[in-house]
């Protein structure tokens, strides 16, 4: 399960898919398709022919926020929706693309953790089977800058792979 910040306004909100039509998933899907959980290394429509394997995108927040910066309330509001995904799919890895989306993780219920730390790469084990995985969001403004790379971002799926088997 991959979970971002909030629908893009001039991606995933005019598209109908997350990360579809937007810069974030210029990078995302490429990232995707490299390690296999993507047939197809772009997404620019809900009709593209994308198909995901063993991967659910999802969001903290249902609309796209003012800004691009969604406030308490309106994450407080959403919280339930992404539990409700999280029982439903009951998903082996966490992705967190993001500060915000790491902090929504630690307050759904069971993941609460005061010591753990957001970081881009850190991986904190919950249990046996089930760990959460920290990654820089893939946008514009960490992608056009160098505070997330190609390399950086590859290597989180390679890791995300080597935790699933």
């Amino acid at each position: 399960m991959v979970i971002g910040l909030a629908p893009g306004a001039h991606g995933s909100n005019r598209t109908g898919r997350m990360f579809t039509g937007d810069g974030s998933g210029d990078f995302l899907f490429p990232a995707l398709y490299k390690a296999g959980y993507a047939d197809q290394s772009k997404s620019k429509s809900i009709n593209d022919g994308l198909k995901l394997t063993n991967l659910f995108l999802t969001a903290v927040c249902r609309c796209a926020p003012p800004e691009n910066k969604p406030d308490k309330i309106e994450m407080d509001s959403c919280q339930q929706y992404l539990k409700a995904e999280i029982d439903l799919i009951q998903p082996k890895v966490y992705v967190v693309l993001g500060r915000i989306a790491f902090e929504r993780m630690l307050i759904t219920g069971s993941l609460h953790h005061n010591k753990w730390i957001f970081k881009h790469g850190a991986i904190y084990q919950l249990d046996k089977l089930h760990y959460l995985v920290c990654s820089y969001h893939p946008s514009r403004q960490n992608t056009q800058t160098g505070r997330l790379t190609k390399v950086m971002f590859d290597g989180i799926w390679s890791e995300i792979k080597g935790l699933l088997k």
